[in-house]
C-alpha cells in the first residue's frame, strides 16, 4: 500500500509539473479552449494508470521524465490535429462504450491489391460490403514494404506512407471517412513488434547511428544470441533456423523472430515506445476504428524465457490503451496472439485489448469437422469462451494466415485424445494425406525435426468443395456447401463479431499459381490469398450456381442475426446434446433465448424431445433458420450438416406467414 501511495503522490506531482507545459504548447499551436478542456479531463482520468505503467517499464531510466513530457506533448499535438468528425465519433462512442458488441456487427477482411487493386477502386465496393451486411472491414497491411517477399506486407517500411501501388495516405483517410458514413468501421494492422530492414529507423541503425541501433537488438557475436536461443522456439523454421540474422553490412547479429528482413524492436528503450505511440495515433487520426495488434506475445525479451507473453508486453499494450483513451478515445485494440488459449485470454480486457481473435474456436471448428465429434470443442468452449465485460471475440474460420492447432493439451486428454497424435492427424487430414479426407490444403512451416506444421487453404477447399467440384460429384458438392454454411452459422451465433475473409462468401478455391512468383513460392499461405473471383461474385444472385447458393445462404443468416438481440454480447452456455456429433449451446440476452444445435456429421442425427424441453420449455419451439415449428413432444432429427436456431416461442413476425 505504501508503494502505491508513493506512486500516486509522484504521479500527482508530475502531473502538476508537466500539465502547464503541455497546456502552453497546445494553445501556442492554436488549440481551442473547449478542445483543451476535453483533453485535460481525459488525461486526468487516465493519468495515474498511465504514469504507473510507464514508471514500471522505464522508471529506472535517467531520462524517464523527459520521455514522459515528450509523450504528453505528442498526445496533445495529436488531439489538436484530430479531425472534427473523429472527435464527434469519440464523444458518441464514449456514451455507447459497448457499440461493438451489437448483433449487427459483421466483419470482413481483404487485401486491397488482391481484391481490387487500389484504395480508390475499393470505394466502389462499399455497396457490395453493405449488401453482404458488413459493418467492419479489415484491410490487410497496405503501407510501404520491401519489394518482393515482405511477409504479405507485415514487414513495414513506413507507418505513414501507403504503398504507392495501392494509393496515397490521403486516399486512405478519404476511404475511412466514406466507410464511416456508410456505417462501416475501418480496421488496420499495427505491426508494432518489428519493422522491415528498410524502415528509416533500421536504415539509420545500419548507417551506424547509435540512437537508432538501440531501437533494435544488435549483437557483435553469437554470445548473447546463443544464450537466448536456448529457450526460444522457432517460428519460421523453413525460412531460417533460430531467431537471429547475420548482417554483414553491419557486422552484427539482429534479432528477427520471423523473417530475416523483419527486425524486432527493443521496447526496453523508452524512445521506441514513444515513437510507436506516435505512429499509433497517426493511424488513429486517419479514421481507423480498430487496430489489430500484430504478434503481441513477442514484444518483450527476457533471458531464460521463451520471450513470449512477458508481463511487460501487457504493460506496453495497457499503456498504449491509456494513451488512446486520452487522444483517440474511439480507437479499439484487437489482439493477435496465436498462442496457448490461456495466454490468448490474458490480453483481453477493457484496459488492454477490447477485442481478440478467437484462434481456439477457429481451430476446433476444423477439428470437429474432421472428426465429426464435438467433444473437444464443447469441453474447451465450456470453460474458455467467457470474456471480461466490455470485450468481444473476433470469431473467424480462416484468415490470411495459416491454421494451427492451438488447443490445450490437457483439454484434449480430458476427453480421451492424445494431443500430439491428434495434431498429426489434423495436419494429415487437411493436407489430403489422410485416407478419405475431403480437404485440399497445403502444409505451412513443416518442421522435419519435430513434425510440427500448420495448414494453408481457403475455407471452401478445406471444407471439401474443391475436391467435390473436381470430381463433378453433385452429392459431394451438396455436402461441401452444407459444411461451409454450417461453419459460418457457428461464428454468426456463438457470440462476438463474426469475421469472413472476402471471397469465402462465394466459395473461392485455392489458387496454386502463387508458386510461379519467386517472391511467394516459398510461402504456402498465398494459396489462400487469391485475386478477387469476379466470376463467382457475378453469380452470387443465381441460386442454381454454387457461389449463388453460398452467398444467399450466408446473407440470409447475417440478416437473421441482426434481428436477434440474444446474439449480441450475451451469455453463451454450452449444453448437453446427448449426441457426440451435435454441438449445443444457448444464447440469451434479456428475455430472448435461443438454443443452437449443430450437426457436424454427414449423417442424420437425433436429439431427444425431452432434452429440447429442458432448454426450451413448452410444447413447441420455433426454428428461426427454417421458419418452422418444432414439436418438443417427439425427437428432432437433424439432417446432414444441418443446424437450427430455436426459440421458446413462435415470434410474432412469423405468425402471419
Amino acid at each position: 500500500m505504501q508503494d502505491w501511495e508513493r506512486i500516486q503522490r509522484e504521479a500527482s506531482r508530475s502531473f502538476d509539473r508537466l500539465l502547464p507545459r503541455v497546456s502552453h504548447a497546445f494553445f501556442a499551436a492554436g488549440g481551442a479552449a473547449a478542445d483543451w478542456g476535453v483533453f485535460e479531463q481525459r488525461l486526468r482520468y487516465e493519468w495515474i494508470r498511465l504514469f504507473e505503467l510507464l514508471l514500471s517499464l522505464y522508471g529506472t531510466q535517467y531520462d524517464f521524465f523527459y520521455h514522459l513530457e515528450q509523450l504528453l506533448l505528442m498526445m496533445a499535438q495529436s488531439w489538436y490535429e484530430r479531425p472534427s468528425w473523429l472527435k464527434q465519433r469519440d464523444s458518441l462512442r464514449e456514451t455507447d462504450a459497448e457499440w461493438f458488441q451489437s448483433e449487427r456487427m459483421m466483419g470482413g477482411v481483404l487485401y486491397v491489391d488482391r481484391f481490387c487493386g487500389t484504395l480508390s477502386r475499393l470505394r466502389e465496393f462499399i455497396p457490395y460490403f453493405k449488401e453482404l451486411g458488413l459493418t467492419y472491414i479489415h484491410l490487410m497491411p497496405l503501407f510501404a514494404a520491401p519489394e518482393g517477399n515482405n511477409d504479405g506486407g507485415y514487414a513495414v517500411s513506413s507507418y505513414r506512407h501507403v504503398n504507392p501501388r495501392l494509393g496515397t495516405t490521403a486516399e486512405l483517410a478519404e476511404l475511412a471517412y466514406d466507410l464511416d458514413r456508410a456505417g462501416i468501421s475501418l480496421v488496420l494492422d499495427f505491426v508494432f513488434n518489428h519493422t522491415s530492414d528498410e524502415h528509416e529507423w533500421a536504415r539509420r541503425a545500419q548507417a551506424g547511428d547509435p540512437d537508432y541501433q538501440e531501437f533494435y537488438f544488435l549483437f557483435p557475436d553469437r554470445t548473447m544470441p546463443d544464450a537466448y536461443e536456448r529457450t526460444l522456439r522457432e517460428i519460421f523454421p523453413t525460412v531460417r533456423r533460430g531467431s537471429f540474422t547475420w548482417r554483414a553490412d553491419m557486422q552484427r547479429w539482429v534479432w528477427t523472430t520471423f523473417n530475416s528482413f523483419q527486425w524486432d524492436l527493443n521496447y526496453a528503450n523508452p524512445a521506441v515506445f514513444r515513437a510507436m505511440a506516435a505512429e499509433m495515433l497517426f493511424l488513429a487520426n486517419l479514421g481507423v476504428t480498430v487496430l489489430r495488434l500484430d504478434a503481441v506475445p513477442f514484444i518483450w525479451k527476457r533471458m531464460g524465457t521463451n520471450c513470449e507473453n512477458q508481463p511487460e508486453a501487457h504493460r506496453i499494450i495497457q499503456a498504449f490503451n491509456a494513451i488512446a483513451r486520452v487522444a483517440a478515445p474511439s480507437l479499439l485494440f484487437k489482439s493477435e496472439a496465436i498462442v496457448h488459449p490461456d495466454d490468448v485470454l490474458s490480453y483481453v480486457s477493457p484496459d488492454e485489448c477490447q477485442l481478440s481473435y478467437n484462434p481456439l474456436l477457429m481451430a476446433l471448428l476444423w477439428e470437429t469437422l474432421a472428426t465429426r465429434e464435438v467433444k473437444l470443442l464443447a469441453h474447451s468452449l465450456s470453460h474458455r469462451f467467457r470474456l471480461p465485460p466490455g470485450c468481444a471475440w473476433i470469431n473467424y474460420l480462416r484468415s490470411h494466415d495459416d491454421i494451427g492447432w492451438t488447443f490445450d493439451d490437457n483439454d484434449a486428454r480430458a476427453v480421451g485424445i492424445d494431443p500430439v497424435g491428434h495434431r498429426q492427424f489434423l495436419n494429415a487430414f487437411y493436407t489430403g494425406r489422410f485416407p478419405g479426407s475431403f480437404a485440399r490444403g497445403l502444409p505451412f512451416q513443416e518442421n522435419p525435426e519435430t513434425g510440427d506444421a500448420r495448414v494453408s487453404g481457403t475455407l471452401a477447399s478445406l471444407a471439401g468443395l474443391e475436391q467435390a467440384l473436381s470430381s463433378n460429384d453433385p452429392q459431394a458438392i451438396e455436402i461441401a456447401i452444407r459444411r461451409i454454411i454450417l461453419l459460418h452459422s457457428v461464428i454468426l451465433s456463438i457470440g462476438g463479431i463474426p469475421l469472413i475473409y472476402l471471397g469465402d462468401e462465394v466459395g473461392t478455391l485455392n489458387d496454386y499459381s502463387y508458386v510461379n512468383d519467386p517472391a511467394k513460392a516459398i510461402d504456402s499461405r498465398w494459396v489462400h490469398r487469391p485475386l478477387r473471383n469476379q466470376s463467382a461474385m457475378n453469380q452470387r444472385h443465381d441460386p442454381t450456381t454454387v457461389p449463388g447458393r453460398i452467398f444467399s445462404a450466408l446473407t440470409y443468416l447475417i440478416r437473421l442475426r441482426t434481428s436477434l438481440p440474444a446474439f449480441r454480447d450475451g451469455a453463451m452456455e454450452i449444453v448437453r446434446s446427448d449426441n457426440r456429433h451435435v454441438l449445443a449451446y444457448v444464447r440469451q440476452t434479456g428475455s430472448q433465448r435461443v438454443l443452437v444445435l449443430v450437426n457436424f456429421s454427414e449423417y442424420p442425427q437425433t436429439i431427444a424431445g425431452n432434452l429440447l424441453r429442458m432448454y426450451g420449455p413448452g410444447p413447441e419451439l420455433f426454428d428461426l433458420v427454417h421458419e418452422q415449428v418444432v414439436a418438443t413432444s417427439t425427437d428432432l432429427t437433424l439432417q446432414p450438416y444441418q443446424f437450427v436456431w430455436l426459440t421458446p416461442a413462435w415470434p410474432k413476425a412469423h405468425r402471419s406467414r
